[in-house]
């Protein structure tokens, strides 16, 4: 059983990604495997059952985070996430040693998202916050403005959700998506802004923000 995580928070809209320093990247612009990644890799695939559950407790959390994110429906997520680390370990063998385990675990994720979602789409999705939250109004604004952005997410693109929950949400560089994604640098980018421009006209034509507060880079 997947453990359960905290509900995440409001979305920094302009948030930063990770600095990336030039000694731990690749030429390719993603990070260098770590000694860590490598190491358990090996001993995976020797049937080693410590090595997996390790490469298991190193990624679930971010792979269970996104998941959630993305299918906005926990109990989906967790069944997702089993998903995944068997995919991963049914294919590890398959793996480019010199490439960045993380980015090549989270396109797995993404991929079975959408997936299911696909095969999701003859029933209504129901929102997660609906399982998280106390019956009655809102405390404050700040809890109907989660809301009202978790209601623009789900309405978004998929590859725009998908980019704008692992740069704003998980903190993932603009290389390291390009990665997961497939997709070159400049278009993470795009997508990127275009999610930013959808989500806060959203906020603004519901009363959420104002024009001038919330700017876009």
């Amino acid at each position: 059983m997947i453990p359960t995580r905290k509900r995440v928070g409001t979305p920094r809209l302009r948030s930063k990604p990770k600095d990336l320093s030039p000694g731990n990247t690749s030429r390719h612009g993603l990070p260098n495997v770590s000694d860590a990644d490598a190491s358990l890799v090996r001993r995976a695939l020797r049937g080693d059952s410590q090595a997996i559950q390790g490469l298991v407790e190193r990624y679930q959390n971010e792979v269970f985070g996104l998941c959630v994110r993305l299918l906005c429906h926990r109990q989906d997520a967790e069944d997702v996430t089993q998903e995944v680390f068997l995919r991963v370990f049914r294919s590890l063998r398959r793996w480019d040693s010199n490439r960045p385990l993380k980015p090549w675990i989270m396109a797995i994720a993404v991929n079975r998202c959408r997936t299911w979602l696909a095969q999701r789409s003859r029933r209504p999705e129901l929102a997660d916050y609906l399982h998280e939250t106390v019956a009655g109004p809102p405390a404050d604004d700040s809890a109907e403005l989660v809301r009202e952005i978790k209601a623009a997410l789900a309405d978004l693109r998929w590859e725009y959700r998908s980019v704008f929950v692992m740069f704003h949400e998980h903190g993932q560089p603009y290389e390291e998506i390009a990665g997961v994604m497939d997709k070159p640098v400049g278009t993470i980018k795009t997508w990127l802004h275009r999610a930013r421009l959808e989500v806060l006209s959203r906020l603004q034509r519901r009363g959420m923000i104002s024009e001038v507060e919330h700017e876009l880079p």
